[in-house]
Formats: C-alpha cells, structure tokens, sequence
C-alpha cells in the first residue's frame, strides 16, 4: 500500500491537485481511509488514476475496509479516495475566476482538465463509447452508443430499496451534491466542484458531465430546486451564456414530457465546445417578420422544424424569440395534425439553442409538439414504432442539435448482424437481432457486402435511422406538404 498511496500523491501533485507542501497532509489522509498506522515513501511514476483507483478498491475489498465489492461500492470508494486529492470549492473558484480574466476559454480549459483529473470525469469509461459520424443528405451527424455507464448490479438494487428516501440533494443537480459522500442509489462526489455564474442577474452554476457526450458537455444548472420552463427569461440567460462563453454552444431541453429532458424537476441547459451538424446546417427559406425585419430569420435545412435569428443585438433576438414562443404555444393547424392544446393540456412549445456565429448571437428555435393519440401513445412527433428497434427514446437536446446517443445493446447486436448477414444466416430466426430484419431488407441490396466494408455500412444505415428519428420528431415534415404547412406558420407571425 506504500507504494499505491506514493503513486496517489505523485499523480495530486503533477496534476495540480495538491501543492509539494500538501504531500505528508494527504499521506496522513489516505492511511487514515485504508486504517494504516505506518508508511514509507516510494518514488515511483504515476499511472493513468483509474488504475490507480482501481488497485486501492482492491486492496479495501481484501483488507474488509470495503465490505461489498459491487460496481456502486466501488465507485463510492474510489470517489471517496479522489475527495480527498480535490481542493476545496474555493480554491477552484478563484483559480477559474483569475483564469477568466484572461480569456473565457482558458477557464474553462483548466475546468475541464481539472474535472478529468479528479476523476469527475470518468475517462476510461466514456472511452468505451462507440463513437462514428457519418455523411447523410443534412451534412455529417454523430452516433453514440453509450457503452460507460456501468450497469447496476442487482445486489445494489435490493440494497438500495432498504434505504431510508431522503430528498438531499434533492436531485442530482442541486449544488449540495458538491462534497457529497453519495449512497447506493445516489453517486458520490467529493471530487465535484461546480463554478458559480450570474446568468441576466440570476444565480446559476456550471459543471460538467460525468460522462460527457461530446468535448466539454457541460450542464449550467440554477441554484434553487425549480422546474424548467421555456419562456423570455430562458432566452436572455441562454444569450446571456454565449457572451460570457463565446467558444461554447449552449440551449435547453423542452419543458413539456416526451419532448423534454430526463430532469424536467430543475431548470437547467446544457452545453459545451463542440459545433454539432445542425449549427452547419443552412438556410433554406428566408423571411422578415413585422417589426423584426432587422434580424436575419429563415427556416434552417434540417430534419427537425427550425426557426433561425441572428443579429449583433441580444435585445432583438430575445424579444423576436419570445414573439415566436408565445405564438407557437397557441398555434393550431389542424390540416397539419397540430393542436396547441387538447382538454386543456398544452402541447406546443420550443427547444432553444443559443450560439456566437463570428459577431453575431445566434438563436435556434426548434418547434415541438408533445400529443399523443391512441395509435401513437408514445407521442405523434416521436419515433416511429418501425425505428424502436434503433432508437426508441425521448427526443431531447442533443439529438436534435445532431447527436445520437444509441443504448449499449447495439454493440452486441452489430456484431451479431454483421457475423449473421457474412454468413447468409437468417436473421429472423436469432432472437436477438429479429427486431432488425425488415430494416436490413430495406438496404441489403443496395450494397456489395464485404467482410471488409460490413461495419461501415452498418455504421452509415444506423446514421440514416437516426436522420429518420428526427424527422419523426419534426413536427413539419419534410415533403412538400409539410413546407407548406411550415411557411403557413411562418405567414402567421
């Protein structure tokens, strides 16, 4: 154990976490977690944390410090270890405040590494992610199969269901999570530090992902417990953001169920450093709006409904925004199978997404509708049931700005289809992949199928189902019918 606690203190200090002048206080530290009363210094090179990390939950389970060596467990403990590494929230804050006042972007740089390095970020695991773009006629999307969150292990489950419920935190982005030992049904996170924010007056804080989805994903969250809502105000904070954050993208799930987010329960957005395939995406219609004819709009070629603004004024673009919203959420078009409400439940609203293109503020407003009938219980504007067997799930913010985030299942079934379709095997007749027959049918043909190119035509007909997916979720389509529809709308502001 000399050795790994060495090498713990060795990987705090070329990091950054500790200072040279913390070393034999973090040493003190990390005996007092294994239960040891006697230590020697072993010089040694640090290995990457995870392996780190992973040697000294051994040595908790062997020793019986750690009494059940379950995936949860073990992540409560490694996290434990880390949180004593993390300096203290002040310390980040006033390093990342004098980081800003160099440039927004060297703040951030240092954040995102810090998150990494403290083992927040847990980067062995999201580098299990599939992860492949490919071209389709709306430029080139991203596919994920999210492969890092660790599945639970059912021995945690049933422990978990004999806790006591406590409603702190109250949920997972509630800023008591910073320092929080965690239990069995809530992470830990001793090594989080969240950075405070003022967004149009208001307190807000900014974070990143344990597992993000894209370079610097990051989750800007409000610091009251209060549900989300697309209004003005979200307008002016999500442009609010970009001028404080120029280098990062930044919008907000929809605030109706089916076409929100996972965590309607807290206001929140999310972003980060990355240009998705539908910022690429161009103009195909452009049109003036009364009293607005100074800001650029038009509707953007994209499989979802979107509304474009720009303008160098934040003032225009919220109140133009606004103007939009207000009309969407009491629009109907029942030619088009759209109804602002039915028996009083609301069904339109928006996903925005804020951005800086050069010197001017950039909105996305993309039009949602959350009815569902009988046929369509899972909602009218959502996938279709012949896709489920590739995506099947709510259609949140960052599929609709182009990224897929497919489940685990996927990877197996793959491997299965392209061993099964090499092989001339039938499809249908193995349990696991049946779901996907028909769809092979649909493109078998079109291909000379090779041992070499399998993968990457299974990789490119993947990405079309998932263009697919979003124009489910659109709630004009796109034929010449729905373009229609679309400009009616557009006639109506």
């Amino acid at each position: 154990m000399n050795q790994l606690i060495s090498e713990l203190v060795t990987y705090g200090m070329n990091c950054g976490l500790i200072d040279a002048a913390d070393k034999v206080y973090t040493v003190n530290r990390l005996l007092e977690l294994f239960e040891l009363t006697a230590f020697e210094w072993v010089d040694i090179d640090a290995r990457a944390i995870h392996e780190i990390l992973s040697d000294m939950v051994d040595y908790a389970v062997k020793t019986g410090i750690l009494k059940e060596n379950t995936i949860t467990n073990r992540d409560l403990f490694d996290t434990k270890i880390m949180g004593i590494l993390t300096p203290m929230p002040s310390v980040v804050r006033n390093k990342f405040d004098a980081l800003y006042a160099q440039s927004p972007k060297t703040a951030t740089d240092f954040y995102y590494k810090f998150s990494k390095d403290t083992n927040y970020i847990r980067a062995d695991r999201i580098a299990k992610d599939e992860k492949w773009q490919a071209q389709t006629e709306y430029g080139l999307v991203d596919i994920t199969i999210n492969l890092s969150k660790p599945e639970k292990d059912p021995k945690d489950i049933a422990n978990a269901t004999k806790q006591a419920k406590s409603d702190y935190p109250k949920c997972l982005l509630c800023e008591e999570n910073e320092g929080y030992a965690g239990t069995l049904s809530h992470p830990a996170r001793q090594n989080h530090r969240i950075i405070p924010l003022q967004l149009d007056g208001q307190d807000y804080f900014l974070q990143y992902s344990p597992y993000v989805y894209y370079n610097e994903h990051c989750i800007v969250f409000n610091k009251e417990h209060i549900p989300m809502k697309i209004d003005r105000d979200v307008f002016v904070k999500l442009l609010d953001f970009v001028r404080q954050f120029p280098h990062y993208v930044v919008g907000s799930n929809a605030d109706l169920p089916i076409v929100g987010g996972s965590i309607l329960s807290h206001d929140h957005f999310q972003g980060g450093s990355y240009q998705f395939a539908m910022a690429k995406a161009p103009y195909e219609y452009m049109f003036k709006i009364k009293g607005y004819e100074d800001v650029t709009t038009g509707i953007v070629k994209w499989p979802m409904s979107v509304i474009r603004l720009q303008s160098e004024s934040v003032e225009r673009i919220v109140e133009l925004s606004d103007y939009i919203l207000n009309t969407w959420r009491n629009y109907t078009d029942e030619e088009a199978f759209i109804f602002h409400e039915t028996n009083g439940e609301p069904h339109n609203t928006i996903t925005p997404i804020a951005r800086m293109n050069g010197n001017l503020y950039e909105m996305d407003l993309v039009l949602r509708n959350n009815i569902t009938t009988e046929e369509r219980p899972w909602g009218v504007y959502h996938p279709d049931e012949k896709l489920h067997h590739i995506k099947k799930e709510n259609i949140g913010l960052i599929e609709v700005m182009g990224l897929a985030i497919l489940p685990a299942r996927l990877k197996k079934e793959m491997l299965l289809l392209e061993e099964a379709i090499l092989t001339g095997k039938d499809i249908r007749a193995i349990d696991e992949i049946e779901k996907h027959a028909d769809w092979v049918e649909e493109w078998r043909g079109n291909y000379e199928i090779t041992e070499e190119n399998i993968n990457q035509i299974i990789k490119d007909e993947i990405a079309n189902v998932f263009v697919e997916v979003l124009k489910c979720a659109g709630v004009y389509k796109r034929t010449e019918e729905g373009m229609r529809a679309f400009k009616r709308f557009v006639l109506s502001l």
